[in-house]
């Protein structure tokens, strides 16, 4: 089943007339957001590096009235539209591109490449879809201020870098987000799902997304000849056991009930066959929801390392040790159920019931969390944005075949439907938070 563009803009148009009296027109401005969206998807940058991205935004938040301030935190954009009283509505799109060379093979494909910061050279794709979010972003923030007799408040639109690598909400934060330019009243976001087939939008209350942390565990020894092994303490012995016994957290020391995964991700350790080495170094990534289940997984590292030192016969200096890179931490997402209620009936009305999905939390990390986790404890929302083309959708559960991932090369939402879609389901879900 082929889509065509227009004909979707000219479907949603039909069902907007019928939604909560807010016709949106999109067969006008659709032709323009795909241009928007091809360019930032031809033209990806990677965190930290998103100067040109945040200056699309700008413009083009500037171009429809909005007072515009760049370079917050970075290179994030913060847009702020006063229409009469009433509450701060605050929408975050994610700008920054990921380090994938792309291959879906399509005729917009990235062809981005760049030196990163190790001197390799890589490709740069949004193998994560935050062109969809963008796109989507822009297109909601037109619709709001066609339609700003519809709604009374401060519009607060804020396009934020470096989400994939935990560090801009962070520093958007630090540099007074919420304090320097306006204190919402409620904050939401969209996330474009692999998951999901395009049209269709999911999400659910309360916990939606897990905590990261990244972990470097360091296994001492004491180096020697491989054909000695008896005048050594072997680091990579004491990482294997260290790797198996770091399993029992999940299964043996924390409640069935309460979600954890801990994954050793990388090992790395010695130079020769016949050399003991002195050191092993371990990388981990933690998950879970509940604040109390992350300190005891890190408390449980440093208890489980530091034992199968000391069984081994290493005196306390040489001790494992564990650094948690706190700078890339991020709290779980926790949408609040009353805002989120609120937010899934207006998405209901705009796009229908049977297209509201019901979903199930996921152990992926989004920095949008830290937003409901200062001390204002302002509600948050992030909803699932489907991204599949419905046939392929279709077609991959009938044969119970693996859809590209997020962050697959070969990720490639259906942008035709998905965005005129999120425009939608944001649009009616700021006003009805307005409202």
């Amino acid at each position: 089943m082929k889509y065509n563009l227009f004909a979707t803009a000219m479907l949603f148009t039909s069902s907007f007339s019928n939604a909560q009296s807010l016709p949106l027109d999109l067969t006008s401005t659709m032709p323009e957001i795909e241009k928007f969206y091809l360019d930032l998807h031809q033209s990806p940058e990677l965190s930290l590096h998103e100067q040109v991205t945040g200056r699309k935004i700008a413009d083009r938040l500037a171009q429809l009235g909005f007072s515009v301030t760049s370079n917050v935190g970075g290179y994030g954009v913060i847009g702020i539209y006063k229409n009469g009283d009433g509450p701060t509505v605050m929408i975050r799109t994610d700008t920054d591109g990921l380090p994938i060379t792309e291959q879906t093979g399509k005729p917009y494909a990235s062809k981005v490449s760049v030196i990163n910061e190790h001197g390799t050279k890589v490709g740069v794709m949004h193998g994560c879809g935050h062109d969809i979010h963008m796109s989507s972003f822009i297109g909601t923030a037109e619709q709001l201020i066609t339609h700003k007799d519809k709604w009374q408040g401060t519009l607060m639109m804020v396009a934020q870098p470096a989400e994939e690598v935990g560090a801009g909400a962070k520093a958007m934060l630090k540099e007074g987000l919420f304090s320097k330019y306006a204190k919402p009243d409620h904050i939401v976001a969209l996330h474009v799902s692999a998951n999901v087939p395009a049209g269709k939008v999911a999400l659910k209350n309360e916990y939606t997304m897990a905590s990261v942390d990244s972990v470097d565990i360091a296994i001492k020894g004491k180096g020697g000849h491989g054909a000695y092994p008896h005048t050594t303490i072997d680091p990579v012995v004491l990482a294997a056991r260290s790797v198996l016994a770091i399993q029992t957290i999940t299964s043996r020391e924390l409640s069935p009930l309460e979600p954890s995964v801990i994954t050793v991700g990388s090992i790395h350790g010695g130079s020769k066959h016949n050399v003991i080495s002195d050191e092993v170094k371990l990388q981990l990534t933690l998950r879970s929801y509940n604040p109390a289940v992350r300190t005891a997984q890190i408390s449980a590292l440093k208890r489980i390392t530091a034992g199968i030192a000391q069984s081994a016969g290493l005196e306390e200096s040489l001790y494992p040790t564990v650094h948690v890179h706190e700078e890339e931490s991020i709290p779980s997402t926790y949408n609040d159920p009353a805002q989120t209620n609120l937010v899934r009936n207006a998405i209901e009305g705009a796009i229908g019931k049977n297209n509201v999905l019901d979903t199930q939390a996921v152990m992926a990390g989004e920095d949008f969390g830290l937003y409901g986790r200062t001390e204002d404890n302002i509600p948050i929302t992030l909803f699932w944005l489907g991204g599949v083309n419905p046939s392929q959708y279709a077609d991959a559960k009938k044969n119970n075949r693996v859809l590209p991932s997020l962050h697959s090369s070969q990720f490639a939402p259906d942008y035709k439907i998905a965005i005129p879609t999120g425009i939608n389901a944001m649009t009616h879900a700021a006003v009805a938070l307005f409202n």
